[in-house]
């Protein structure tokens, strides 16, 4: 998978667009279109976010601004979208963030202290390709990960799950464009991906949005 071509989803994350993503993204589209609040996904964070933690795929910052732990002793961002880490570190600069620029399907490994948490929200049905290919994420993350860590996320899949009218037409749109890449994305293909990866695996459907969350990882 080359750079370019996981670029491709992640070119439109302009400051123009993130200047209105929190109220497009997190507040109409996920309400109207993906029927999964915000709120859930907030939850979802909270439940398994660790002081020591990395956040992959970190738009503006939204949940780490506001549901990062006041404990938090470390927080490293990551993303190949220089607009992305400038808004989100600049959302959380009192926590001294590391930054780390990298196209996660095709990153070297870090030589950095691994993490107990990672995020990755609103990534997958971004990438390019199925789920064998966007596993590799997993493969390459959960390198980053302590023995006892969790990486745990969201994503929105557009096939097996019931889309209303609109969505349907918004995820068209979405796909032609390159910004998402998800009509083949489904249930079985993501826990199998998860699953082959690390031997704890939960997956939670709301609307068309999998939360998901894996521990235990695998040699």
């Amino acid at each position: 998978m080359s750079e370019r071509v996981t670029e491709k989803g992640q070119a439109i994350y302009s400051k123009k667009v993130l200047s209105i993503y929190d109220f497009w993204v997190l507040g109409v589209s996920n309400h109207l279109f993906w029927k999964c609040p915000t709120r859930k996904i907030s939850n979802h964070f909270l439940d398994c976010v660790s002081p020591n933690h990395l956040d992959v795929g970190v738009g503006t910052g939204y949940y780490l601004k506001n549901y990062l732990p006041k404990k938090t002793k470390r927080i490293a961002l990551l993303d190949m979208n220089r607009n992305s880490l400038s808004e989100a570190s600049n959302a959380i600069s009192h926590f001294q963030p590391e930054i780390y620029q990298a196209d996660v399907l095709n990153m070297h490994d870090l030589c950095v202290e691994k993490f107990d948490s990672i995020s990755v929200n609103y990534l997958l049905h971004c990438l390019p390709g199925n789920f064998v290919e966007k596993s590799i994420l997993f493969e390459n993350l959960k390198n980053l990960l302590s023995d006892e860590g969790v990486l745990f996320g969201s994503t929105i899949l557009g096939k097996g799950v019931e889309v209303n009218f609109c969505a349907q037409k918004i995820m068209n749109i979405y796909n032609k464009k390159g910004i998402f890449c998800n009509f083949d994305d489904d249930y079985d293909s993501l826990s199998k991906s998860l699953s082959e990866h690390f031997s704890k695996v939960d997956i939670r459907i709301i609307g068309c949005v999998a939360l998901f969350s894996c521990k235990n990882k695998k040699s």
